[in-house]
């Protein structure tokens, strides 16, 4: 298939411009294929929504039910004939099963979504027991289930946020084994071969392993780019240059983002390419890059003077120096800008700035290798600078930020 590259040269950048015309001719036609996308307002589930309805999705004419747990933010797609949306609360296992027993066309289901908690042991509770809601009432209610796609991430090869033990060194490969320490995602995927991934099992699976995700869904807590556009919109209002909030590591250190629309081309290659079946997939751009390289990209957007890293001791700690300004501020900045009306609390995570350009304390290149991925026949990539400019421009052209 050569469908992704149109992504990949930049066609995200029109696909808003699109969205009402493939619209229309969803309406004209019947649906191949029925897709339950489970946390369609975050930051793959907003692309999954929008990537599933366009005419030239494989699989399609996809019909989507999009279901999340809160009401829609205004920059979601409208329902029509090709997306219906729906809520429930998925750690209520009756309201999930209420919700969920009228959708008995499903053929695929996009699993996108996942809670946090106060302890890791506490998030292998909550996040498998909402897989487990979902696909128990998909699993008994939709005879023509196909495919269950399941993301999890990179924290799959380094564990724990607040655990330094010994971990997978880079770059990370598919095959590398479960590290001995609970990680949602080892839960996660038990439920999924619990209920679906039976040898003989009709159903098929696919596990998908994104890295720092560089996307939009404004409302999403680990948004990491529309984290840092509010926090350089902060300082244009404040006069102050972009100062780098992380560490000597996350400056000059390796990463490799995965460009959320990538991630959900994957997604669905995953769900209707057979050589892809009941495999686990890394996902990423492609290409290597550096927060010292972006930052420049980022203040330049905002008409800023940059500030690179500094020394530790003279590093801002941004949950700390936010703590009780940060509502007011983007109020004002919410006002005289005549963005969407939204609180600081739902566009932005300091702490999730603070800890991921720390590189969650670790010493060493999350780095992860898309060779597999390849292999078995998907050739999706970006160009790191391109999405994360990209993801600026929605931001900007939807009024989330200024």
């Amino acid at each position: 298939m050569s469908w992704w590259w149109a992504g990949a040269i930049g066609a995200a950048r029109k696909r808003q411009d699109d969205d009402h015309a493939a619209a229309s001719a969803s309406e004209q036609e019947d649906f191949k294929s029925v897709a339950l996308v489970v946390g369609s307002t975050g930051i793959v589930g907003a692309s999954l929504v929008d990537i599933l309805p366009q005419p030239d999705t494989p699989g399609g004419p996809w019909k989507v039910y999009a279901l999340s747990r809160r009401a829609l933010p205004p920059w979601s797609p409208p329902s029509s004939s090709a997306i219906t949306h729906i809520h429930a609360d998925l750690t209520d296992p009756a309201g999930a099963a209420a919700a969920l027993a009228p959708l008995t066309d499903i053929t695929h289901v996009f699993y996108v979504a996942w809670t946090w908690r106060a302890t890791e042991e506490e998030n292998c509770a909550a996040n498998s027991a909402m897989l487990r809601n979902v696909l128990a009432a998909v699993a008994q209610n939709c005879p023509k289930l196909a495919h269950v796609s399941l993301q999890t991430g990179t924290r799959h090869y380094f564990g724990r946020l607040d655990i330094k033990d010994p971990v997978h060194d880079p770059p990370y490969t598919e095959e590398m084994p479960r590290l001995d320490m609970p990680v949602f995602y080892y839960d996660q995927e038990d439920v999924l071969l619990d209920v679906v991934g039976g040898a003989a099992a009709a159903v098929s699976w696919s596990v998908h392993r994104p890295n720092i995700i560089f996307g939009f869904s404004p409302r999403c807590a680990i948004n990491l780019v529309c984290c840092l556009c509010v926090y350089a919109a902060i300082c244009r209002k404040q006069g102050a240059p972009l100062r780098w909030p992380g560490s000597r590591a996350g400056w000059e250190g390796f990463i490799t983002p995965s460009d959320a629309d990538l991630i959900a081309e994957q997604h669905i290659w995953a769900g209707v390419e057979p050589m892809a079946k009941n495999e686990a997939f890394n996902c990423s751009n492609g290409d290597v890059c550096t927060w010292k390289r972006l930052w420049p990209v980022l203040a330049a957007r905002f008409g800023l003077e940059w500030v690179g890293y500094e020394g530790e001791e003279r590093r801002p700690k941004l949950a700390e120096a936010m703590a009780g300004k940060d509502e007011a501020l983007w109020e004002g900045i919410v006002e005289e800008e005549g963005l969407v009306a939204t609180r600081a609390s739902e566009v932005v995570n300091w702490w999730i700035i603070d800890k991921a350009l720390e590189r969650y304390g670790l010493d060493l290149d999350i780095i992860d290798s898309m060779n597999k991925s390849k292999e078995h026949g998907f050739l999706g990539f970006r160009d790191t600078v391109k999405s994360f400019n990209t993801c600026i421009d929605r931001l900007k052209a939807h009024k989330i930020v200024p």
